[in-house]
Formats: structure tokens, sequence, C-alpha cells
């Protein structure tokens, strides 16, 4: 879980400024994506139930406070910031937020927050850094998981992860993004997430026979068991495995020609009578080489996947952002807006609206929270915290999982291509273009 402290230096000299100046107006703030990656027609949404466990849980602690205080950035702090408000400090906003599972796309609010402007800024860093890692990890798990066509795809990245931390929370998104489960264990412990595993090549190594190393791992796993079987030649260990009259549950091959291997060890199983044993492939593999294993036919049952899902290799970081859209001034709320070229934002709270024709998405709409719903159309965007704290328990982890994978089902075909995915069609309403007008020509007004 993150701290108080997991945020960026400004967060909290803004917030001290705040305070001195006695700016305790509400304001809302959204989190949202700028663009896709290359090559991706959607993201899935994860990562929000972790937010809102650190916003309920949010604390200064007294050493942090001390720390705080000693900072020579902060030496003219009035001591009665960190005495008195970091002190009592909670987190007591509205948060507003796409379901865990769901499809999002560009310049659409994942979250909003609104709450008293120190807490709705100070909260900014973690809030992109947990949203945004698990929504690429997911992203690209589901991903993956189509381009499997029903085969299970198991997360093995725990070790290639940016940190443990980093690994379980990955092991998370994949398990929202679809994927069937995880190597990580403590991911397991957590989230209550499959495991799958089988050995190492040490191993195997370390046995003074193959057969010996296959005996000893059945006598202890029975037919729980997968054997990896590419330490030396795949097909020879499955008929060690014959002559040894084992049965495992599977074998694991990690490396090689994965489609001409899996067809040569299927061959031998099914000569030998294990038509049962299913084969598990592994070692450096994404999308595309999944989805060719697939398309090739291969006769592989399962994936493990790890580096490729663990880092999101092909876009370790989305481009997102945390925007101030309305702020309270004289008692009442008025929307902001930024102009500053290639990042604008629109102003004001909003809905997210998805329009769908025959159980199939048309289009998303980006409105103002305030106008009428478009004919068919879904909120995305629901209340999930009041005053600090959720509206509803946390929905379980199958229940996000089962989500994505019928929600990205519902986008059209041409968005889902793994390759040259065709932009899908998120529109502006009028009310929200108006608005943005208005404010861009009274600025203007001022500024010149």
């Amino acid at each position: 879980m993150p701290t108080a402290l997991s945020t960026d230096l400004y967060e909290l000299t803004m917030a001290a400024g705040y305070f001195d100046a006695g700016m305790e107006r509400a304001a809302t703030f959204e989190l949202s994506v700028r663009g896709l990656p290359p090559a991706r027609g959607y993201l899935v949404a994860a990562g929000i139930e972790p937010a809102l466990a650190y916003l309920e849980e949010l604390r200064f602690t007294a050493p942090e406070i001390e720390y705080l205080r000693r900072l020579p950035e902060l030496r003219r702090v009035p001591a009665r910031f960190f005495d008195d408000y970091l002190h009592a400090f909670r987190f007591t906003g509205d948060v507003w937020a796409m379901e865990e599972g769901e499809p999002v796309f560009p310049d659409e609010p994942l979250l909003r927050v609104t709450a008293p402007l120190i807490e709705a800024q100070l909260v900014e860093t973690a809030l992109l850094s947990i949203v945004l890692f698990q929504t690429s990890v997911a992203s690209r798990a589901s991903r993956m998981v189509r381009a499997a066509a029903g085969r299970p795809v198991y997360e093995f990245g725990a070790r290639r992860a940016h940190g443990p931390e980093a690994g379980v929370l990955a092991a998370r998104a994949a398990f929202v993004g679809g994927c069937s489960g995880t190597s990580d264990v403590e991911a397991g412990f957590v989230y209550g997430l499959a495991l799958a595993g089988t050995m190492a090549h040490s191993w195997v190594m370390s046995h003074d026979t193959e057969t010996e190393a296959f005996v000893r791992f059945v006598d202890m796993y029975g037919d729980r068991t997968v054997l990896l079987i590419d330490t030396y030649d795949s097909e020879r260990a499955v008929d060690r495995i014959a002559a040894a009259r084992l049965a495992p549950f599977g074998v694991r091959i990690d490396s090689g020609d994965l489609v001409a291997e899996s067809r040569r060890v299927r061959a031998r199983l099914d000569a030998s009578g294990l038509e049962a044993t299913k084969i598990f492939a592994s070692g450096d593999l994404d999308e595309r080489r999944i989805a060719q294993l697939v398309e090739r036919q291969a006769p592989i049952d399962i994936f493990g996947v790890g580096t490729a899902l663990s880092t999101s290799s092909d876009a370790p970081a989305l481009g997102g952002v945390y925007k101030l859209v309305e702020v309270e001034r004289a008692g009442t709320a008025r929307p902001v807006v930024k102009l500053s070229p290639g990042k604008g934002t629109y102003p004001g709270v909003k809905q997210v609206w998805r329009v769908a024709d025959r159980g199939k998405a048309t289009r998303d709409i980006v409105a103002r929270s305030d106008e009428p719903p478009p004919r068919h159309g879904r909120p995305l965007l629901d209340q999930v915290m009041r005053r600090g704290r959720r509206v509803r328990p946390a929905p379980t982890i199958e229940r996000m999982r089962a989500r994505a994978l019928e929600a990205v089902e519902e986008l059209p075909a041409e968005v889902l291509r793994l390759d040259g995915p065709a932009d899908y069609r998120v529109a502006v309403s009028d009310g929200l273009l108006r608005l943005t007008g208005d404010l861009q020509r009274r600025m203007h007004a001022v500024a010149g």
C-alpha cells in the first residue's frame, strides 16, 4: 500500500501553499489517458479498487510529519500545517470511477475526485501510478487472452517485474484483464488468484538422471504435476515419462520452435497413452507469438507469459493525466479549462456514456455530468466513494475479470485487431463543446 509520502514534492508544496492561503474550497480532478499506445485499439481499466483502498487508509504518521518538517524545501511552511493539518489529515472526498475491467479510450475519465482542494491535490501522484500501471498490464493481458482463443493464459512475470511489489500488482492486473492465474505466490495469497508452476531446469540438472527428477516430482505432487521436459531433449523426456509409468497433468516446453516441438511432443504423448496430459508453453511469449501459435494449430493447451505482461513491455508507461476541471469560487463551482497546445482539457465534471446497438458498442460520448443521457447509452462512471468511504463493498476480482472478458467482446471487431486496429469512436457532446468554447473565448478576452 502506498503511504502519504508516495507523492511528488510539488504536491506537498502546493498543499502547504493552499493551506497558508486558506484555500479550503472544493475542487474536482479527473484522471484520464491522453492516447493509446501504438498498435493498441483499447485499454482495460484496472487499479481502481487499490486506489480506493489507498484513499480510505491515507494518513500521515508522526515520523513522516517530522521528516517533512525538516525538509529545507518546506522550511518556511507554518508549523500549524504540520502540527494541525497533516496530523489530522484524512481523505474526505467523493469519487466516481469506471468499473475495473471496463474498456476505456483516450480522454475518457477513468476516475473523478471531488474533495477539498488540498486533499484532491495530494493524492494525484499515487492515483496516477496505481491506476495507470495496472491499466497498462490489464490491457495487454486482454490482448493475450484474446489471442489465445480460449486457451488459458497464466502470468509468469514476477522475476521480470520492477520489484516484488510491482510483480504482485501486475499479477492482479493481468487477472483482471482475463488471465487465469499467476505464478506469484504473494499475489495468490493477497488476491486469491489461482497459482500455476512447474519446475526449473535446475531441478532436472541437479539429479543424476532426468527420470529420477521426474519420478521424485510426481511422487511429491501427484496428479497436479507439470514436468519441464526441454532441459535436454523433449521427445526423449516424454519417452522417459512413459517408461516410468508416470501420468503428469502436463508437460512444459520453454524453448525452441514451439510449433514443431509441441507437435512432436503431442504425438509422442498420444502414442504413449498420455492423451490427457496437457502441453504448457512458455518462453518470451507475447500476444503476437501466441496468435501465431494458435493460427498454426500448435497443440498447446496453456500459455505462460512473463516479461511481456509484468512490464507491459510494448507500452511500459501510459500517458495519463490528473487534471483540475472544476473549482469552487465565491461559493459556486466553476468549470476550468487548460489551453496548453497539445495538452488542453475539457472543462467541468463529466460522465462517459457507452452507446450500444444489438449488444455491440458503437461509440462513447464524453458529456457534461448534468446532460441528459443519450439513447441506448450506459453510464460508465459510478459513485464509489462518499465523504472518504466506499459506498458499497468492493466487487470480487473474479467479477472484475468477468466484466473485462464480457465488455471487451462488445467492442467492434476492427477495434480488437492485434495489428492495425481501427479507432473506436469517442464523441464529445454538444453541451461540453459549447462550455469549452465559452470558456476559451472568455479566457482569450481576459488575456487580450
